[in-house]
């Protein structure tokens, strides 16, 4: 049984190619989560309460978008047995996704009050391109992840290695835009977005020799398919067979406080540079430095931690406890030096949690495949977006119910001191409380114990060893 566990399939090269495809898509995703809301609010002095609605349309769009490209796309096409399952998409997904991010930030010159409806339309258009190539890209990428890496310890050496890369992306998604912007400048704005295209266009070219499917699991998946292709569920039954895995229930109740929890604080950053720390554009970039920090010291730890205990549940509770505890200094701090030391410790467990989040996912999935007998990592994978996109519908009314309530003025250059407290509030104090009920929710119900996930990977090696034979 220990063997089984061990078997390491994939150099540390092709792994590290694998996460570079990971780099890109949290580059991406760290810059839009953290800068789009306040650029529409705060840059442009769009109204607060259409910034809100528009990023609910879009959030909304985002649910459905994802789990039915991945009931699409987990079928054969022409260019399957050629290219792979996943790999065209990915690519497809990948490479023009940051094009969508500069024209999120290319709004039409018109003025907020009369041309609101305009910028308001170009808000709901440019960010729904942008999650469809997200969601072509990403739905496809992770469920990879569960194909491509089988046991349990190749998938926590993989999911280190691409979070130690992904995590700089992370990073750089927050830190490099505030060194081609201005306060005040929304035009400015419009540079920072090619230099993100750039650099993820970049990691997506790096991943290609990564993500490739081998030709084995290509032919196992169209030999299977042919098998099961008149047993294929439609998908609403699809999804009413996923939501009768408790596992499955209770890591997307957790992932969804875990995304309200992301995109609440990193939207919130560039509110409290400017209206709370009254500092630079500059001082974003050494809040998120203090950030990759922490990460970077931690990740390492984790995954020893997490090769030792080998008990990805224990693990996830730890890492999420730790999350909602680092928060709490958040609400009271007003100096930029104790806000970077703070970053640093809520890294930390940053590291942690996201390093985990791809084994657990798999796990998860396995337990899918043993009871389903099929192999559909794309359904899940769209699943968990689905669910994840209503952490930013969360944040979006969040944003603008506190600052509604504590008078925030758009587009002004300063706050009142009761809208920065309700800065901090969406900062740190809403995000703290989902969390703690996500991880209240996972220890309860989560059931996916080590013993558990061990046998469910040796009766997949099972199958997969008899479809060999066959």
């Amino acid at each position: 049984m220990e063997k089984e566990q061990q078997l390491i399939m994939h150099s540390k090269g092709k792994m590290a190619s694998f996460g570079f495809g990971s780099f890109s898509r949290e580059f991406l995703a760290m810059a839009f989560g953290t800068f789009v809301f306040y650029f529409y609010e705060g840059e442009i002095g769009l109204n607060s309460f259409l910034v809100g609605i528009g990023y609910v349309i879009f959030a909304l769009y985002n649910m459905f978008n994802d789990p039915l490209i991945g009931y699409l796309t987990n079928k054969p096409f022409k260019f399957t047995k050629k290219w792979g399952r996943r790999f065209p998409w990915i690519m497809l997904g990948g490479l023009p996704w940051g094009l969508s991010y500069i024209l999120i930030f290319s709004p039409p010159e018109v003025d907020p009050n009369t041309g609101a409806w305009i910028l308001f339309l170009w808000l709901i258009f440019t960010t729904c391109l942008f999650d469809t190539f997200h969601s072509l890209f990403f739905v496809n990428f992770s469920a990879l992840f569960a194909d491509k890496f089988r046991s349990g310890k190749e998938r926590r050496t993989a999911s280190g290695i691409s979070v130690a890369i992904s995590v700089v992306g992370v990073a750089l998604g927050a830190i490099l835009p505030p060194l081609f912007f201005d306060y005040g400048a929304p035009r400015s704005f419009i540079v920072q977005g090619i230099v993100i295209f750039l650099v993820a266009t970049l990691g997506f070219l790096i991943s290609i020799p990564g993500v490739k499917e081998e030709k084995v699991l290509i032919n196992q998946y169209l030999e299977k398919f042919k098998e099961t292709e008149d047993e294929r569920e439609p998908f609403i039954r699809a999804l009413l067979t996923a939501l009768k895995q408790k596992p499955f229930i209770a890591y997307i109740i957790l992932y969804v406080a875990y995304q309200t929890l992301v995109v609440s604080m990193t939207g919130s950053v560039p509110y409290v540079v400017r209206y709370s720390l009254k500092e630079d554009e500059i001082a974003n970039t050494l809040i998120f430095a203090g950030f990759l920090i922490g990460v970077l010291i931690a990740t390492p730890i984790w995954l020893k931690l997490s090769q030792k205990s080998n008990n990805n549940r224990k693990l996830m509770i730890i890492a999420g406890i730790l999350l909602s505890l680092f928060n709490i200094p958040l609400i009271f701090i007003r100096d930029m030096a104790p806000m970077i030391i703070a970053m640093i410790i809520w890294g930390t467990a940053q590291g942690g949690f996201w390093f985990l989040i791809f084994p657990v996912l798999a796990d998860v999935i396995d337990n899918s495949v043993v009871i389903t007998c099929r192999r559909e990592e794309g359904i899940y994978s769209g699943f968990q977006q689905f669910f994840g996109r209503i952490g930013i519908m969360f944040q979006a009314m969040t944003f603008t119910i506190v600052h509604a309530l504590t008078g925030f003025v758009e587009g002004a250059a300063s706050q009142s001191e009761q809208a920065v407290w309700g800065i901090h509030i969406h900062l740190a104090v809403v995000p703290m409380i989902f969390m703690i009920i996500g991880i209240l929710i996972f220890w309860r119900f989560y059931d996916l114990t080590p013993e558990k996930v061990v046998e469910n990977q040796l009766k997949i090696k099972e199958m997969w060893v008899n479809f060999i034979k066959e």
